[in-house]
């Protein structure tokens, strides 16, 4: 199959399976530049289900850098907080979200830390309004990637641009199976088997899950009325979607004051254009009280300081070792593909629909209830072939549930 025929079914496998636009809804998208041709063929299959009108705002990495080069100091300090007050007018009117990724995922490494760190903040407080919807699920979204070159160089050095370029496209049409016979049935049963591993677990209702690996001694606890969630969900607007593409995890909501230990990543994080490595932490009481990494330290300790919730856990994922994205043997320095390649956590805002009832519920509601809150939501990697997890029951006693990375249960 060309890679013409492999990008029109990835497209349509994004718009039916992943965002799912309905009839009369409108769609906001998001992309690098170099994406242009998957926007294309994925505005031409929204028009054909039925969206009214698609808009893409496209980022551009020269643009971005551009900035660093040349703009007023005091510029870093504001975001276009009127672009995205628009997009959650436009998702408070219906609207479907698709964001489409593929940056350099080293572009700010060589940048000012204070510039990229307040940059990063300006924008996440600009982006509240909008964050706030989508952790709520009210609207049916998805995040879905495009191969370009300076992603494809990061991931395959060593091979020529060109050479480099195919196969990163070939890596994101297997892990998102687009290239299965049926796309769309194939994520069907995907989701299908997803939904009997959040069955379990929720019939499960731990209280806490421990974790054991080399550099990891942690308990994690979990909110009263915690829901896992995995594969397609239905959002408020009745709208079933895969909020991400691809997917392996499995996931539910930390208690925010319940989390003790020291913890260590197993894989890179790519955030916002640089890359944070080796990154250790001590939690006391939900909090990160200590942290260090080999590369980007000074990176993570200001992202984690960006508000109270952010040195927080607002997410909690559990993925087997053997996932085909872990399978392909690839680090692919972005955290749509890695975090489904091994369990992850997230610092920063909960997604409340990981709450029974939780879409329902004020803000101090879910406070009370042990859900955090932040202007970020950042995922990164715990898990490997040497990972131990427990699950604590309610009247006290363990249980394997994953061993040296995989399904103990």
């Amino acid at each position: 199959m060309t890679h013409a025929d492999l990008l029109d079914r990835y497209a349509e496998l994004i718009v039916r399976s992943g965002v799912n636009v309905t009839a009369g809804q409108e769609l906001v998208m998001t992309a690098p530049v170099d994406a242009v041709p998957l926007v294309r063929r994925i505005t031409e299959h929204a028009y054909k289900a039925g969206a009214t009108l698609v808009t893409t705002f496209y980022g551009d990495d020269e643009a971005t850098l551009a900035r660093f080069a040349h703009a007023d100091d005091k510029s870093f300090d504001t975001a276009p907080a009127w672009l995205f007050d628009g997009f959650a007018n436009a998702f408070k009117a219906g609207a479907a979200r698709l964001a489409i990724i593929g940056e350099d995922p080293s572009l700010l490494a060589g940048q000012d830390p204070d510039k990229v760190t307040r940059a990063n903040r300006a924008r996440s407080k600009a982006y509240r309004p909008a964050l706030e919807l989508i952790a709520g699920h009210a609207i049916n979204w998805c995040v879905a990637a495009a191969a370009t070159p300076a992603w494809a160089r990061s991931v395959f050095p060593g091979k020529a641009p060109a050479e480099a370029l195919d196969a990163l496209w070939r890596a994101i049409y297997t892990c998102s199976r687009a290239d299965t016979p049926d796309p769309v049935a194939a994520w069907v049963e995907h989701s299908r088997k997803l939904r009997q591993r959040t069955d379990f677990l929720n019939g499960k209702r731990y209280q806490a899950l421990k974790y054991k690996g080399p550099g990891t001694d942690l308990t994690l606890g979990l909110v009263d009325g915690h829901v896992w969630k995995g594969g397609a969900s239905t959002a408020k607007n009745g709208v079933t979607c895969n909020p991400n593409i691809p997917t392996e995890e499995v996931f539910t909501m930390p208690h925010k004051d319940r989390v003790d230990g020291i913890l260590s990543s197993t894989k890179p994080l790519s955030y916002q254009g640089t890359f944070i490595e080796g990154i250790k932490v001590r939690f006391e009481a939900g909090r990160i009280v200590e942290s260090h990494a080999d590369k980007g330290a000074d990176i993570f300790a200001t992202m984690i300081a960006t508000d109270e919730g952010a040195a927080r856990l607002g997410e909690v994922a559990l993925v087997p070792h053997s996932s085909p994205i872990s399978a392909s043997g690839i680090v692919f320095n972005n955290t749509l593909f890695d975090e489904n390649a091994a369990c992850h956590i997230a610092v920063g805002q909960s997604y409340s629909d990981t709450l029974a009832n939780g879409g329902s519920l004020s803000k101090d509601a879910l406070a009370a209830a042990g859900a955090n809150a932040s202007l970020i939501h950042v995922d990164w990697m715990i898990g490997s072939g040497a990972l131990d997890i427990d699950g604590v029951l309610a009247d006290g006693r363990t249980e394997p549930l994953m061993r040296k990375g995989e399904w103990a249960a």
